[in-house]
């Protein structure tokens, strides 16, 4: 007899639904995998068959064939245990059809019919609301997770005997209830505060545009001066993830295995922080079956790339298409796949190889020859992709001795940036796929850019003078949006585009001549402009 049991197989993030035929025939008693199935599947008979004995049912000695069709689609891991267990006692004619053809089913089992949690379960539930099933059987570990998706039925089962006693009507399961908001509900990550770091308020200010428009950052300067450490707290000062967002970050760490025990949904923006040791298949994603990279895993969130120039240069230049639109694509052989990685790229790097190059305290041991073969190992058009370029500073002992109470915390940062992005949402709600300053495509720059005419003349001599991209521009333009937009700005005024051109250049070719004692190179116009002396107030005084 010819049996149906219909699972999900991964493709990216998503899952493709997989029909497992089983096929039960007179012959010497064999089982079969077919279909592209790796290790893992292939094994998958050994326990298939040692969980049926265990949990009471007798097989007849016959041929057994199982098919996993799309057979041109690899299929790897314990997933599809759970079916083929069925199908197999469907084709023996010890549970019947009918119940099994409107679900999908997914569990690794063990060898005494225990159902054990898997990864990808987001995906295949959404691929039974899409496919229009009526539910999805999942490990009960697993059920929270599935139940992410509205409107489906989740079926928790933890052994083999309760898939069989529910699906022969002997004892039913109830199906999964999700008690209230799961975004309220679980237990977030302890980001550390922004008020703990001492001093620094330029940089300070510009994380927080950075957060408000999703900006790209370089912070450039010597060992303990504050780099890590603003770096680790800017996802505390990020707006929350939409629900959206969230579904599409929780599924990557569903097909990475990631989520933790009791974790459904993932409610903080990721925050990696790889070695520089990463390899470019272990940024991007790759492999064998193509896994999410890092960059993916940073989807929505902050991938932090410490001591920059250190990485390999491979990898650096990968970088480049993925900052630009957003997306991955890996080809392989026999598929293509597509990974999401809408990421804010924040990075950190030394002035030389010993790190004290322009520390007034301090004596550089690096020639100039040294540092110029250091500071070039971060290519240009690498730079040009970061919007914001920042020179940090020893932190005078002062601050150190003596800290400021009314030192603005993440939250005063947070409420100012989640009030920005909500302009930008307002503004950008009619425009598809673009959700903050930094996703605005050039062919809308003009229409949402409005720019005094102050404005425009300093860009223009900006450009001219220091002989600025296409792209540098365009990144000039968002910047000094995203700072109107913080400010309350109806346009994007002088100040802003003043502002907006200090931070773009750290990435000139002149690192060596930069005067590293202070944050910002000077504008067109000839005058030294600080963050302090922007417009705006002391973040204490607003406080």
């Amino acid at each position: 007899m010819l049996a149906r049991v219909r699972s999900g197989a991964l493709m990216g993030i998503d899952a493709v639904v997989v029909e497992c035929e089983v096929d039960m025939a007179l012959g010497l008693p064999y089982f079969n995998v077919v279909g592209q199935a790796e290790g893992a599947v292939r094994e998958s008979k050994v326990r298939v068959v040692s969980a049926l004995k265990n949990t009471g049912f007798e097989l007849p000695q016959k041929r057994i064939t199982v098919n996993l069709a799309p057979a041109d689609l690899k299929k790897e891991g314990a997933a599809f245990e759970l079916p083929i267990a069925l199908g197999v006692l469907v084709a023996a004619k010890l549970l019947e059809e009918a119940p099994v053809a409107r679900l999908l089913f997914g569990g690794e089992l063990s060898l005494d019919g225990a159902i054990r949690p898997i990864k990808g379960v987001l995906p295949l539930a959404v691929a039974a609301k899409d496919g229009g099933y009526d539910g999805v059987m999942v490990p009960t570990a697993n059920a929270a997770e599935a139940s992410l998706v509205e409107g489906l039925r989740v079926l928790p089962v933890g052994h083999l005997r309760e898939a069989v006693d529910h699906l022969t009507g002997t004892r039913p399961i109830q199906p999964y209830v999700r008690e209230g908001d799961s975004r309220a509900s679980e237990p977030g990550l302890t980001v550390p505060d922004m008020a703990d770091v001492r001093g620094q308020p330029d940089l300070k200010l510009a994380l927080e545009m950075a957060a408000a428009g999703g900006h790209n950052v370089l912070m450039r300067g010597p060992p303990g001066s504050g780099k890590t450490m603003l770096a680790r707290r800017l996802p505390g000062i990020l707006p929350e993830m939409t629900f959206p967002e969230a579904l599409e970050v929780t599924k990557v760490y569903s097909v990475m295995g990631l989520l933790g025990e009791g974790h459904a949904l993932m409610r903080e923006r990721p925050f990696r922080a790889p070695h520089h040791t990463l390899s470019d298949a272990g940024l991007v994603g790759g492999g064998p079956m193509a896994r999410p990279g890092e960059l993916s895993l940073a989807h929505h969130g902050v991938l932090f790339l410490d001591e920059l120039p250190e990485f390999r240069k491979n990898v650096l230049e990968v970088l480049r298409q993925p900052l630009e639109e957003g997306v991955i694509h890996l080809a392989r052989a026999n598929q293509h796949i597509t990974y999401p990685c809408r990421v804010m790229l924040v990075a950190a790097m030394n002035p030389c190889p010993c790190g004290y190059f322009g520390v007034p305290t301090r004596s550089c041991t690096c020639g100039k020859h040294r540092r110029a073969e250091y500071t070039t190992r971060v290519s240009g058009p690498l730079l040009d992709r970061i919007d914001i370029t920042l020179q940090t500073r020893p932190v005078e002992y002062h601050h150190l001795a003596h800290p400021d109470s009314r030192e603005p915390d993440s939250r005063y940062y947070r409420e100012r940036a989640m009030a920005a992005r909500e302009r930008q949402r307002a503004r950008y709600r009619n425009e598809p796929g673009v959700h903050c300053n930094a996703q605005l495509p050039p062919h809308l720059l003009r229409r949402h850019c409005v720019m005094s005419p102050r404005a425009e003349q300093m860009l223009e001599r900006a450009v001219k003078s220091f002989g600025l991209s296409a792209r540098a521009h365009d990144r000039i333009l968002k910047v000094a949006l995203t700072r109107a937009d913080l400010e309350g700005h109806s346009r994007i005024e002088a100040v802003d585009i003043q502002l907006a051109i200090d931070c773009r250049m750290l990435d000139r070719s002149t690192f060596d001549q930069a005067d590293t004692r202070s944050t910002h190179a000077a504008p067109p116009d000839g005058r030294s402009h600080r963050f302090e002396a922007s417009g705006r107030a002391s973040p204490r005084e607003d406080a």
